[in-house]
């Protein structure tokens, strides 16, 4: 980006939840944008400035007339928004990043979580440098986001008025759903999508199945175990009821997990290796990167043993333990799998 001043990376306007102190404690930007065309970055410069800004309903209203036959994707979208967002009587947060730099305020940390939501990003493809520090950990209820330290006078005055206010969770990070539903997707529980994991179209999240920020399935998907903060699942894919992922913030280190198409993980079964295409694990078995591994021809002979991590990334394997000595093996995959289409209908 800084090669090319007449670029943006990223722009958004929207609406933030604040303490009584007027920190900030989430953002809803409901159109940003992404690599912006340099025609609609010289708007929004004559508009607004770097960073994190302020602006009121009436800004917003001038700048909607200004995008009036602009050209880009998603910038009708802003423009619809920002006519809407005309008539706040309140403060809007405005977010111009010109470049995918660290991440500087609790507005940026959550533009980042939009994009990715609204799959204007793939997870890890943006700078997520300096999230956690950038977003406070938050009461989420029944009437949004609550400052801790305010949550036991804000229950009292909820109490006093009649009203039962909910509290769903305490955490940094929001539920998707709250703020992005892509298209053609199936939620059974809303709550264990965060904000900032990516859906693709096709994909379904069954109860059990969780996906946190930057990792996501591309769709199609038939999504009932865990994916890991950093973990990608590739299309037509399935994570079995009770399955994970290791994340490159647990065990998984520096490792980034991948698993590709047309692979089946079996329910209470996981991997800490990358897999590549149309490949099996077994249900209830968990493959890390130190797993010993016995490698098994056609005729079902033991040619060689190895750790898992030097099968990381290969395609067309199946791994299995022997039920005879418990010994774990590795075979080759001789069955596609294909996802079952009545499931993943999204009509």
């Amino acid at each position: 980006m800084a090669d090319n001043p007449s670029t943006m990376f990223a722009f958004a306007i929207g609406i933030a939840a604040r303490n009584a102190r007027g920190e900030p404690l989430d953002c809803y930007f409901p159109a940003p944008l992404k690599d912006l065309e340099p025609a609609v970055a010289e708007l929004v410069r004559g508009h607004f400035p770097a960073g994190t800004s302020a602006t009121d309903g009436a800004g917003a209203g001038r700048f909607a007339e200004a995008l009036d036959g602009a050209a880009g994707d998603g910038v009708a979208a802003l423009a619809a928004a920002c006519r809407r967002l005309a008539a706040a009587d309140r403060p809007l947060s405005v977010v111009r990043l010109d470049e995918d730099g660290p991440i500087a305020s609790t507005e940026e940390a959550y533009l980042k979580l939009h994009l990715l939501s609204h799959r204007l990003a793939l997870p890890n493809s943006l700078n997520l440098d300096g999230i956690f520090a950038s977003l406070p950990n938050v009461a989420w209820t029944s009437r949004g986001p609550v400052d801790i330290a305010e949550l036991p006078e804000t229950l009292v005055a909820a109490r006093l008025a009649g009203e039962h206010l909910e509290v769903t969770g305490v955490d940094k990070f929001p539920r998707m759903t709250n703020y992005v539903v892509p298209t053609g997707v199936r939620i059974a529980d809303a709550s264990r999508i965060r904000l900032g994991a990516y859906l693709g179209e096709g994909t379904t999240v069954m109860h059990e199945g969780f996906v946190n920020f930057n990792a996501g399935a591309l769709g199609p998907n038939m999504i009932e175990g865990r994916i890991s903060q950093g973990v990608v699942v590739e299309a037509n894919s399935d994570l079995g009821g009770g399955s994970s992922t290791m994340g490159t913030l647990s065990g998984g280190g520096g490792i980034r997990i991948t698993i590709g198409s047309h692979c089946l993980i079996g329910a209470n079964a996981g991997t800490g290796i990358p897999l590549g295409d149309r490949c099996t694990i077994e249900a209830g078995l968990y493959i890390t990167a130190g797993t010993p591994l016995e490698v098994v021809d056609e005729h079902g002979e033991v040619v060689r043993t190895v750790k898992a991590r030097e099968l990381a990334g290969a395609s067309d394997l199946l791994f299995v333990r022997d039920g005879r000595t418990g010994r774990v093996q590795c075979r080759t995959n001789r069955r596609a799998i294909e996802l079952n289409e009545a499931l993943h209908a999204h009509n």
